[in-house]
């Protein structure tokens, strides 16, 4: 009778979780989005806020901490990361009292209202042209954590620096991926203390970037998530139809053979340009609709990798919008998955703020993740009256 009835318990716990005060998780499933701001014709924060809800988008990563953004984010509910960009890394990196005034000016005063889930340290510091930043940015990290520790922050706050592919030697195939010698003095410290607080590795993927470096040789197919032969790694034997999941499992080679087995990696940027240069190969609407729609796809099926199968994969796609004053390649102003007016580039399954000509006709795999939720509930709800009967007979 009494293990029946502690089953009993056990069943109604998972059918009814309580809602006592939980420690903030930083990334809710496997799909957020980069909310860039390098342009002049986006909508106000406020409308991102009502675009972001409609497009049922739960994690957003900004790459600063304009207070216009937080106050419109004040109450939405979305988990929302903010930057400490590069140019203030070293300002960080002096002393703690810097860093204690940032948290005091970003961070403090706009929780809880505002869900302020992670704080970025730089972006691409190391492999990037500037060095003289490599030091200050270990330094940096580890006073901006002093900062949320002297606030009790710590536990709800995730610190974390997104690294691009420069800073690995090589990455196929993706068993044979290692750090770059030369970052060792610096990304050894780092992973240390990441390891040391619990934050993942962040690395900002793009197929798109590795097919315009070689299109001769990859196959567009396997960097769309369209049916391709894929490629087999000799050295385990894995299949990748991918490119995405071979260079996530390229960042979880180069860390196990750094010797940061149990470390997570996550994805801070990955996506597909709409349009590009001449030489800018495979930038295309339908490209990136199609790139988009099988990686939203992928994610919403929280599935591992071939290497990692049991860990689901979490990425941030870049990007909300065409940045129309971004500088650099034609690529880097044809991102955006939202037109400045909010409708939807193209069809991916989400809503925008406006009906567009590219509406969604997809089926939600929002709501047949929800459904599938219900589901479970359900039957665990009928697993519970069934065992409180039979107790009760019993």
């Amino acid at each position: 009778m009494v293990p029946q009835m502690v089953l009993l318990l056990c069943c109604c716990l998972l059918a009814f979780p309580p809602h006592g005060p939980l420690v903030v998780e930083a990334f809710v499933g496997g799909y957020g989005v980069n909310y860039g701001r390098i342009a002049n014709n986006i909508p106000s924060p406020d409308k991102v806020v009502e675009l972001l809800r409609r497009a049922k988008i739960r994690n957003v990563k900004i790459y600063d901490s304009d207070h216009s953004v937080l106050d419109a984010f004040k109450g939405s509910g979305i988990n929302l990361v903010i930057a400490i960009p590069n140019e203030l890394v070293k300002d960080m990196a002096a002393n703690t009292s810097r860093s204690m005034d940032w948290l005091n000016q970003n961070v403090q005063p706009y929780l809880p209202q505002t869900r302020i889930v992670g704080i970025t340290v730089g972006n691409e510091v190391l492999g990037g042209q500037d060095q003289s930043l490599y030091q200050p940015l270990v330094d940096a990290v580890k006073n901006v954590y002093d900062g949320l520790k002297r606030l009790h922050l710590e536990r709800k706050i995730e610190l974390f620096t997104p690294h691009s592919e420069a800073v690995f030697a090589t990455s196929y195939p993706p068993s044979a991926c290692v750090f770059k010698e030369e970052l060792m003095p610096y990304m050894k410290p780092l992973l240390d203390f990441f390891a040391m607080i619990g934050s993942p590795f962040y690395v900002n993927a793009y197929p798109f970037l590795a097919y315009i470096s070689d299109p001769e040789h990859i196959d567009i197919n396997y960097a769309l998530f369209k049916p391709n032969k894929g490629i087999i790694d000799p050295n385990n034997s894995l299949h990748y139809d991918n490119m995405f999941d071979a260079q996530v499992d390229a960042a979880y080679a180069a860390l196990h053979a750094a010797g940061y087995d149990n470390m997570e990696v996550r994805v801070a940027e990955t996506g597909w340009a709409s349009s590009g240069d001449q030489n800018e190969a495979g930038a295309s609407s339908e490209n990136a609709r199609t790139y988009n729609f099988n990686l939203r796809k992928r994610l919403f099926l929280r599935t591992g990798t071939p290497l990692k199968p049991k860990r689901p994969v979490k990425a941030y796609i870049f990007a909300l919008f065409n940045e129309n004053q971004k500088p650099g390649a034609g690529s880097e102003r044809h991102y955006g998955l939202f037109l400045p007016d909010g409708r939807i580039s193209y069809d991916i399954g989400v809503s925008g703020l406006l009906p567009s000509s590219a509406s969604s006709s997809v089926l939600s795999i929002k709501n047949v993740q929800a459904g599938g939720w219900i589901l479970q509930h359900w039957a665990t709800v009928l697993l519970c009256s069934f065992h409180f009967l039979r107790a009760i007979v019993t």
